[in-house]
């Protein structure tokens, strides 16, 4: 939802709105709302006068809960809002909700597709789909919302979903959050608040993630690439089992998804599982499961020329995504990695590639270049690294070029931030796929 939608929906209840946004007013994305509607506070000082005078404070999600302004007016009375926690005091239909380190807009997207597929009443939204306070006119008690939510707006939430979605929980965004211990109490919230009648589907594989039964009240069930469990699950000869207890059904073969790489059968098996448990047909799960494709910047196929395959994995932001996406592979894959910093260790990451054997040449881009740099020496990486620092995306493909042979995958998964050379992962992928698409046979 645009900031200007924020304010026009605010309004409505006739509330005296005023806007504090670090960038200058001539740079907001407002479009023709009448600036008149609203007061704006703007620029790198916009925080000097403080927050205290408010009745309550619509925290936008990248702006970070503990601010020592917010802190001074919630100390003061303020209320401490946001529009995620807007939408769930106001919301009349029943929510499921998804979160991880990874896999959370798959894993949403899939969810949602299948429920639509079974004849429910449902809506994608969050962080992926429709902005959530746009729903609110459309939603009945009947109807189903599928939310997929980040650390940002899990922070301070204080009401869990009918159903919670925990994927794998690692670390990420610790150029955000204070440290380790408040990243992991942001996502819990997913499951602290749940009633008795709620369920959680939860990630066995991941220790962290096992964790979180112990934060709600409500049922829990599982789901795993590796482990029978109470569930769905990948079984031996790589089945996808839906196991309610009582009995136990096939789904199908790991060989026959769309999605590329094993991480993705984590991701089908927590789908499989949430939409079983809300009601969805099995018949349907099988039918959406084998058919689904992937979101775009997710390990996507991009083109083949002259023997090398291009895949766009920009979604990768941190360490974790990127292994997933290396393993994905048997081929030899040509690796672009690097991009602005979010304060991650990436020491885990090289060994893992020196592991694999098959990455036979990275291209560093980006901020942190250097760093990586290091950190595949000190690993003991062998193949050729060419540290092209910060540069443009034509000049990256052209140097792909150069490193892959015939067979050969040229993979971006960067495993950090776009910031720095691109808008965002989106503008990064895009600008990789133009490029790959330019070059002639």
């Amino acid at each position: 939802m645009s900031l200007a939608e924020r304010i026009k929906f605010l309004l409505k209840s006739k509330a005296k709105i005023s806007v504090f946004d670090k960038k200058n007013l001539s740079d907001l994305d407002i479009g023709l709302f009448n600036k008149t509607k609203a007061r704006f506070i703007t620029g790198e000082k916009y925080l000097s006068e403080g927050l205290q005078k408010f009745d309550i404070i619509f925290r936008s999600p990248g702006v970070y809960r503990y601010l020592p302004e917010i802190i001074r007016a919630e100390r003061k009375g303020v209320n401490i809002s946001s529009a995620i926690k807007l939408f769930f005091d106001l919301c009349p239909a029943k929510i499921i909700g998804v979160t991880g380190t990874k896999g959370k807009g798959t894993t949403s997207t899939l969810i949602y597709k299948i429920l639509k597929k079974a004849g429910f009443d449902v809506y994608l939204a969050g962080n992926i789909g429709l902005p959530p306070l746009r729903l609110l006119d459309k939603l009945k008690k009947s109807s189903w919302v599928v939310l997929e939510l980040s650390s940002f707006q899990l922070i301070d939430l204080d009401k869990s979903p009918n159903v919670s979605v925990v994927l794998n929980i690692t670390i990420d965004h610790m150029d955000w959050h204070k440290d380790r211990r408040e990243y992991l109490r942001a996502k819990q919230n997913i499951v602290r608040y749940q009633r008795k009648k709620d369920i959680s589907v939860i990630n066995y594989d991941f220790v962290t993630s096992r964790s979180f039964a112990r934060y709600t009240k409500g049922k829990v069930y599982y789901f795993s690439r590796k482990n029978k469990v109470l569930g769905s699950y990948v079984r031996e000869k790589n089945q996808i089992v839906l196991n309610e207890g009582k009995k136990e059904r096939t789904i199908g073969l790991t060989k026959n998804l769309l999605l590329k790489g094993e991480h993705n059968w984590e991701n089908v098996t927590a789908a499989v599982c949430a939409s079983r448990v809300v009601g969805a047909n099995v018949r349907v799960i099988k039918k959406v499961v084998f058919s689904f494709k992937g979101l775009e910047h997710r390990l996507e196929l991009v083109r083949s020329i002259r023997g090398r395959a291009f895949y766009n994995d920009s979604f990768s932001t941190n360490p974790q995504t990127t292994i997933a996406a290396v393993n994905s592979f048997f081929e030899p894959i040509v690796l672009i990695l690097g991009g602005s910093d979010k304060g991650l260790e990436y020491e885990g990451m090289s060994k893992h590639i020196v592991k694999r054997r098959n990455v036979k040449s990275i291209v560093l881009i980006g901020q942190i270049a250097d760093q990586l740099e290091k950190s595949l020496r000190k690993a003991k990486y062998t193949g050729e690294v060419r540290n092209l620092g910060k540069t443009t995306m034509a000049a990256i493909i052209k140097e792909t070029m150069r490193l892959a042979q015939k067979g050969d995958v040229v993979l971006l998964s960067p495993a950090s931030a776009s910031f720095g050379m691109f808008n965002d992962y989106k503008d990064r992928g895009s600008q990789f796929k133009r490029s790959a698409m330019s070059l002639e046979i």
